[in-house]
């Protein structure tokens, strides 16, 4: 699996393009002025101090894993700081991914995976005034994210704890729609496309949906594949570590490989 994924991202590397390669005026725009700022910003400083406390924390948890699980640890009980050190996303991923909610400024944010708490801290940061729901399928490990929340004095986040199959639909249908969806957990292929597919029908012209992970395994792969395909996308963005939909209407259809 470890050597897939390599091969994986060396051939990604190959055959992506930098935003030079782009002959779409909007993916253009959108990798110069988003995807390659590599400025520090004033909200990364508190998150970035909490995740040093995480990497520091010996306190022992029981996860609770729905999904298809670690490449790096199957142990149910876990440090705090292993969970930091292998399951939180990096700086430069939880801060794009900040950067992408900031431009795109959605009323209404729907995360699926919270960890720790650390990329829904840097959602919160990017869209003060939305609404936010995170899901995490394990009770500990929301319990530290909800510490974490209340450290970094977040107001805008409600965390539900429990099964994304359970949760999720009942979310989608009380939403009139769905502005900004990001989604890191239960990497299996069929999970995976039916959250994509449950999200449809209240997706609108400025919704961006953001799978993590569309390397994880062959099913992943299949998975954004699919995705790709489906008549309702019409922009794609693989950045190997998350892929990027958006349903802009009267757009061709294309499909990007960005290197970040």
């Amino acid at each position: 699996m470890v050597f897939n994924f390599i091969s994986d991202y060396l051939q990604h590397r190959l055959t992506s393009k930098s935003r030079h390669g782009t002959h779409s005026p909007f993916v253009y725009k959108l990798t110069d002025e988003v995807i390659y700022d590599f400025n520090v910003k004033s909200d990364y400083k508190s998150i970035e101090a909490q995740r040093k406390k995480l990497l520091n924390d010996d306190s022992l948890i029981k996860v609770t894993d729905l999904g298809a699980g670690s490449h790096l640890n199957k142990n149910r009980t876990k440090k705090v700081r292993q969970i930091a050190k292998n399951a939180l996303k990096s700086p430069r991923l939880a801060q794009l991914i900040y950067r992408l909610a900031k431009e795109n400024q959605p009323n209404h944010i729907l995360e699926l995976g919270t960890c720790l708490g650390l990329t829904t801290a840097y959602l919160s940061k990017a869209c003060p005034e939305a609404d936010i729901i995170t899901i995490e399928g394990c009770p500990e490990t929301a319990k530290v994210a909800y510490k974490n929340f209340v450290d970094l004095e977040l107001e805008n986040v409600e965390l539900r704890v429990g099964n994304f199959d359970t949760l999720l639909p009942d979310l989608i249908a009380q939403a009139d729609q769905l502005d900004f969806v990001y989604i890191d957990g239960n990497h299996r292929k069929d999970a995976t496309l039916n959250y994509f597919n449950w999200c449809l029908p209240k997706v609108h012209e400025g919704s961006l949906l953001i799978f993590d992970d569309i390397y994880w395994s062959e099913g992943m792969k299949e998975a954004w594949e699919e995705i790709k395909r489906h008549p309702e996308v019409t922009v794609t963005i693989d950045l190997f570590w998350i892929g990027l939909v958006y349903f802009k209407k009267g757009q061709a259809k294309e499909h990007f490989k960005i290197k970040f």
